[in-house]
């Protein structure tokens, strides 16, 4: 049971119900309600809990890098992937034709999931309830986030890289693969008319990243 990964007892399983039903789901039954409403509220939630362990934990780190930290965990990819560490897409409620182009694998849709997860816990426990659910899921990310602030945005990194050499801002060349359910973004990052860096992921932002990242790589070798 989807309960059991999470470690909550919900008093309304209701609530769990509804946060795992894609609008998609409710756009073919009629009268039931999508996870959107719950979404929203969790959130708003999962910043304040982020942003109060990032606070509390890192003492030292000054508002930009508490900032950073926030945005390293908070983001629809890390989301993501705590939602597929609980197998939430075996659980999603999907429309026929949602579900048939891979929704249950969807970064935006997992994510969407997960925070209405948040919102379902906050509305059936309250504050701590909440508060402790996403410590155990979120929190433990912080502290390799947090290490690893440097590299979080290879993309700012590098422009600021570029710049400081003159050059022209680095432009993303991206292109797609694949089926719609099984996309892979291939990205080549210009400066100059040069390509200085390639990457791939499974989506657009991510394979920019892996180009930025690889760009970066490159310049800190030839510097050593």
């Amino acid at each position: 049971m989807l309960a059991d990964r999470i470690g909550y007892t919900f008093v309304d399983p209701e609530l769990l119900a509804r946060a795992m039903a894609h609008r998609s789901w409710c756009a073919e039954h009629p009268g039931t309600i999508s996870n959107e409403r719950l979404e929203f509220l969790g959130d708003a939630v999962l910043g304040w809990v982020v942003a109060d362990l990032a606070f509390r934990r890192f003492l030292d780190l000054p508002e930009g890098a508490l900032t950073g930290v926030r945005k390293g965990v908070v983001n629809a990819l890390a989301l993501a992937d705590v939602a597929e560490e609980l197998e939430l897409g075996a659980f999603l409620l999907l429309g026929r034709g949602e579900d048939a182009a891979g929704g249950r694998e969807k970064p935006s849709i997992l994510s969407d999931a997960l925070e209405a997860v948040f919102g379902a816990v906050y509305v059936d426990g309250g504050p701590p309830a909440a508060y402790d659910l996403i410590e155990r899921l979120i929190g433990p990310r912080l502290a390799a986030t947090a290490a690893n602030l440097d590299h979080l945005d290879h993309k700012s990194r590098l422009q600021e890289q570029v710049a400081v050499d003159g050059g022209s801002p680095p432009e993303y060349v991206t292109r797609a693969e694949g089926p719609d359910h099984a996309k892979l973004f291939f990205a080549d990052v210009v400066v100059d008319g040069a390509v200085i860096g390639e990457g791939t992921g499974r989506s657009k932002k991510a394979a920019e990243q892996a180009a930025a990242a690889d760009a970066c790589a490159q310049r800190d070798a030839a510097r050593a």
